[in-house]
């Protein structure tokens, strides 16, 4: 690798907004807040969602608009004589 071209890593803790969880990762982000994690001192981000509380990882996401959405192209083109295959 070339020299003098990465960024400088450093411990960061992100932290959820919606449910409080804390994330340990490295990043290069500026933040002058800091949180205590395991017992150490670390610069800390607030994030609005992240794995914790996002509808896809935790299993409450809804499907209803892609159901909507399948009877209403099934109406708008009913009359064009495709057959239905269900």
């Amino acid at each position: 690798m070339k020299k003098d071209i990465h960024p400088d890593y450093r411990p960061v803790v992100f932290i959820d907004a919606a449910t409080g969880k804390k994330f340990l990762s490295a990043s290069v982000v500026e933040t002058e807040t800091t949180t205590d994690f395991e017992g150490q001192e670390y610069p800390s981000v607030r994030m609005e969602i992240t794995s914790d509380s996002h509808p896809f990882y935790t299993g409450k996401q809804k499907f209803t608009q892609a159901d909507g959405a399948v009877d209403k192209f099934n109406k708008k083109f009913a009359n064009f004589g495709f057959k239905n295959n269900n």
